[in-house]
């Protein structure tokens, strides 16, 4: 197993206990949140997610599919340095580049969407320029800096478009942000505003050309009467059958070769719907990872 774990002493992902050596699918927590420009708090997503999957069961009933079925490997957490932006991304590259190394799949749960970086750094420097990213989110993500820095969760599309290239990254859900960052997306990624039209067509076209694909799934892309445990809550988003039907047609459907879910912020959901919302994705993503 790469190196760089926290060994928790709460439980592993509900059915992610699997040997890593036998695993094929390998989760990891990125628990980060230096950058967040609103509502703190989604460094402790991926132990509380952790703690209330127990909640649920193993099976889905809406993929047939059981998790005990699967080999994965929950890594615990990465050992995340405060105040040093660049070196938490190093830290999440080399340790998914470790993974990806041995054909196995990281999937990463955050934390705050800047993490995605980290992650789609180690898979481009593997596939280079056939690297394409499908991204769920409320947010464009696309500024060029916040509050003067470059590096946060509000500019990591932006780093990404920059790291691939033009028309390589298509963005679901979108319904905030600056005008400038719509502007700046007509013209170098493919951005579908409000909902997940299109995203069908996009399956089946990045599923011909068999292209690897980074998933990454901000949960703010629900709307916060379903989801209000995150930092920057915006109205108008989707509902859970939407993304959870989503999901599974994404991870089941493409060549994913890496995947995160990111900035679920637990505590601003007391009553714990969020995390459970979170869980479940969470489980629907790797059960439909695990059947390709």
């Amino acid at each position: 197993m790469p190196d760089n774990t926290i060994i928790s002493n709460l439980p592993f992902f509900l059915g992610c206990d699997a040997e890593y050596e036998e695993s094929r699918i390998c989760v990891f927590g990125a628990p980060f949140d230096s950058t967040t420009s609103f509502r703190p708090g989604t460094r402790f997503a991926p132990q509380t997610m952790r703690a209330d999957s127990w909640g649920l069961e193993t099976y889905s009933p809406y993929q047939d599919r059981d998790l005990t079925d699967t080999k994965i490997f929950d890594c615990g957490d990465l050992e995340l340095p405060l105040g040093d932006t660049e070196q938490v991304l190093s830290i999440i590259e080399d340790f998914a580049a470790e993974i990806i190394k041995e054909n196995k799949t990281p999937v990463m749960i955050g934390g705050e969407h800047l993490v995605t970086l980290g992650g789609v750094r180690a898979c481009y420097d593997k596939y280079g320029d056939d690297l394409r990213i499908i991204h769920f989110d409320a947010h464009t993500d696309l500024r060029d800096e916040m509050f003067g820095v470059e590096l946060s969760h509000a500019t990591v599309i932006r780093r990404c478009s920059e790291l691939l290239g033009d028309k390589k990254i298509w963005q679901f859900g979108i319904r905030s942000g600056e005008k400038y960052e719509f502007e700046w997306a007509k013209k170098h990624n493919t951005i579908n505003k409000f909902d997940l039209n299109g995203l069908d067509d996009l399956i089946c076209e990045l599923k011909e050309a068999n292209l690897p694909v980074y998933f990454t799934v901000d949960l703010d892309v629900l709307d916060p009467s379903v989801f209000p445990g995150t930092g920057t809550p915006e109205p108008g988003g989707i509902s859970y059958k939407e993304l959870q039907d989503a999901v599974i047609k994404v991870c089941g459907g493409l060549n994913i070769i890496a995947a995160d879910v990111v900035e679920l912020c637990p505590h601003y959901d007391q009553s714990g719907a969020s995390t459970a919302i979170a869980c479940k994705i969470l489980r629907e993503l790797l059960l439909a990872l695990s059947g390709r």
